[in-house]
């Protein structure tokens, strides 16, 4: 619940940045740790309903992502943002919490407003090899973190 409660307070602050000037904010996904993905994933699947609807292989486990339907295309089809279960180890302490992700048009402009609004980052974005793919970890006043994705 707690969890739940920090990624609720997340987006709120996210949202309170939101302005005009940045329309071009949108929600991504929410991203969750385990040390064991498909052991959690069935967790979701049980507790919530929801399905497996991509995985990607990454270096230390599967990044699994869920979102809700009765099957497996249902949840494909839903539009609603996933929830993406990503590997950790129990003493991975460098993201300890789940973070929101959001998708960013412009990742200049908006780590200006991010800052210029009290937050800041987890160091400069970064390219996610060579897809042409930022991504930038901000984090606001309270201490959330918020994954930014800025597709080519």
């Amino acid at each position: 619940m707690k969890r739940i409660y920090t990624t609720v307070m997340a987006v709120t602050a996210v949202l309170l940045l939101a302005s005009a000037a940045h329309a071009q904010v949108t929600l991504n996904s929410v991203r969750v740790g385990a040390q064991d993905t498909a052991a959690l994933a069935k967790f979701y699947e049980a507790a919530f309903g929801m399905q497996e609807v991509n995985r990607i292989n990454v270096p230390g486990g599967a990044e699994i992502f869920v979102n809700f339907g009765a099957t497996v295309d249902a949840a494909k089809a839903n539009k609603s943002e996933p929830i993406v279960i990503t590997h950790r180890d129990s003493d991975d302490l460098k993201d300890p919490i789940a973070h929101v992700i959001l998708n960013v048009k412009d990742m200049t402009a908006t780590v200006a407003a991010i800052k210029a609004a009290g937050g800041s980052m987890a160091g400069d974005p970064r390219a996610f090899g060579n897809t042409g793919i930022l991504i930038g970890i901000a984090i606001d006043p309270a201490g959330n973190r918020l994954e930014l994705i800025q597709s080519p």
